[in-house]
């Protein structure tokens, strides 16, 4: 059992913040679309659930760029709010441990930098396995501590940010809380964003994202000062290298 306690109230207000300053332009998210794709294999037809869907933003793309079906499941009443209800779009209430979904039903999970907030992680891997048809997929996007972080952006400017990272579940820890219902690791791989917003912009907004931010959250105010310093001088130093975050896409099945 993993217990994580989130440091972050997802009420309104981290809503609001969350959609200004996390949500990751479609344009970005190109090596993302075709991770997925290769991994999924989505068809008109198909069934994903978004788990901590948060304010939909993957749950948006996936039905733009697959003509598929998302069931969006978000705990916060919030953040919920902000899910785009279609007819390709279903929001519901519920969390990892109990999946409002019918048994069998899903042809695959998306878990987006959720399992951290997940109190027992091996419960929510027999949840997911009671929803999803035989042979479908779960795709994990994490950082995971026994991985290489070197490409976490957040890392790079907020350095202390990974104390808490280190916290969060392994990788071996994930195969092996998955292992537990059946769940096998079928790949992993490092997937990039790419943000188009200039370094500036970043910065302009980082008292927002430390309100949507858990990582942030965690620092204490000199560390966030000291972060945002490395900011500052990086823009003055006219830095140019594109904003690239790259985080670790598992596979299991």
């Amino acid at each position: 059992m993993y217990l994580r306690v989130s440091l972050n109230p997802y009420d309104e207000g981290v809503a609001v913040a969350f959609k200004a300053a996390r949500q990751i332009p479609r344009e970005g998210l190109t090596e993302w679309r075709d991770a997925v794709q290769r991994h999924l294999e989505p068809s008109p037809g198909t069934t994903l659930v978004d788990i901590g869907a948060g304010t939909g933003a993957f749950s948006v793309a996936f039905v733009d760029w697959f003509a598929i079906d998302v069931i969006a499941v978000e705990p916060s009443a919030d953040m919920r709010s902000h899910i785009p209800r279609t007819p390709s779009i279903r929001v519901l209430d519920g969390d990892a441990l109990a999946l409002p979904v019918a048994d069998d039903s899903a042809d695959g999970a998306w878990l987006s930098l959720v399992i951290h907030h997940i109190p027992d992680l091996e419960a929510a891997a027999h949840e997911i396995r009671r929803v999803l048809r035989p042979g479908a997929p779960v795709l994990i996007r994490q950082g995971f501590p026994d991985r290489d972080l070197s490409g976490i952006e957040m890392i790079r400017w907020f350095p202390e940010t990974s104390a808490l990272v280190g916290t969060y579940p392994t990788l071996a820890e994930t195969c092996a809380a998955f292992a537990s219902a059946g769940f096998y690791s079928a790949s992993v791989e490092q997937v990039r964003d790419v943000h188009p917003e200039p370094l500036a912009e970043f910065l302009a907004q980082v008292d927002t994202l430390r309100t949507a931010d858990t990582t942030l959250r965690s620092l204490t105010d000199d560390e966030f000062e000291r972060g945002r310093e490395r900011l500052r001088r990086a823009v003055e130093a006219g830095e140019m290298t594109p904003r690239v975050n790259g985080l670790d896409l598992l596979v299991l099945s």
